[in-house]
């Protein structure tokens, strides 16, 4: 079983829910479970944090429990970073969650299958267990070039690609004339992502291990149907927002990894595409709102 990193911060009530999610996999009690606490920001986090802490150490069920608790505010991306480093470095692989993604009782058999079938595949840079809730119909599992970062594992072979120069990846998209592809064939703005976040407008590990993996033309295996429910878009991430857009109403039903073609899937790329594409008027109405409400503060 490959050890399982959950990174967390100051939500105790998602964390519950998804320790609690967690252990209802048969594999939970053979997995080793590193939950990495981050320290508060302000003295505004500090209670939740420490309530966060409290219920990390009162977790069971798996083989072992470790909390890293974390002595200065790492930030999101660092926290990540550090942590898979650390785990991938030590056992070769990881499994990793945040405490808003909310795995279904199938998702570590799923995540261990997969990363033990394509161990050796240069070409598969990890195992994804979120899967859009699009409208066609799916393969039960296929490729998609590029990674994800909604319930995920890659190997040490697979993460030390990843790049944490933002600058120079969007180089490489722009020089390669990658752009348009990059945003899945223009339906999602990442290249805008990529550079927010070189311009430190967010803290997105995701975008750079994302742009990474697309560079070198590495492929991530997604299951049909998704084995991870994210139930962060409630307002409290910082990166998701308040949406349903993500939600799945049938979800998390058992996945077989098979040997299929090692190769993009155009039909779960398209239908990708097709998701995101409408999402955009909401997307673009929400730029538009906080620019109101900049430019009213601004007039106050």
């Amino acid at each position: 079983m490959a050890p399982i990193a959950l990174f967390v911060y100051n939500r105790p009530d998602h964390l519950i829910r998804v320790a609690e999610a967690l252990g209802c996999n048969r594999e939970a009690s053979m997995s080793k479970l590193f939950i990495y606490s981050d320290a508060p920001k302000s003295a505004a986090a500090e209670e939740k944090v420490a309530e966060v802490r409290s219920v990390a150490r009162s977790i069971t069920g798996f083989r072992s429990v470790d909390v890293i608790e974390q002595s200065v505010n790492l930030g999101v991306a660092r926290s990540i970073i550090q942590g898979v480093t650390k785990l991938t470095a030590n056992y070769g692989r990881a499994i990793v969650l945040e405490d808003d993604l909310l795995p279904a009782p199938y998702f570590l058999r799923f995540m261990n299958d997969a990363l033990n079938f394509y161990e050796h595949d240069d070409q598969v840079i990890s195992v994804h267990g979120y899967t859009y809730p699009v409208k066609d119909a799916l393969p039960e599992t296929f490729f998609i070039r590029g990674a994800d970062c909604w319930g995920w594992g890659t190997w040490a072979r697979g993460w030390k690609h990843f790049n944490a120069d933002g600058a120079a990846l969007l180089r490489q998209v722009q020089q390669r004339g990658l752009t348009g592809e990059f945003d899945l064939d223009d339906s999602y703005p990442y290249t805008r992502m990529l550079k927010d976040c070189i311009a430190g407008k967010n803290d997105s590990w995701a975008i750079r291990w994302y742009a990474s993996a697309f560079l070198l033309g590495k492929l991530t295996l997604y299951p049909g149907s998704s084995l991870v429910q994210n139930i962060g878009a409630d307002g409290s991430g910082v990166h998701v927002g308040n949406t349903r857009s993500f939600e799945h109403k049938e979800w998390g039903r058992a996945v077989e990894v098979t040997r299929i073609l090692v190769e993009e899937s155009p039909d779960a790329r398209q239908a990708f595409a097709k998701f995101l594409s409408g999402l955009r008027p909401s997307f673009a109405r929400k730029v538009l709102n906080r620019a109101r409400r900049l430019i009213t503060s601004r007039s106050a």
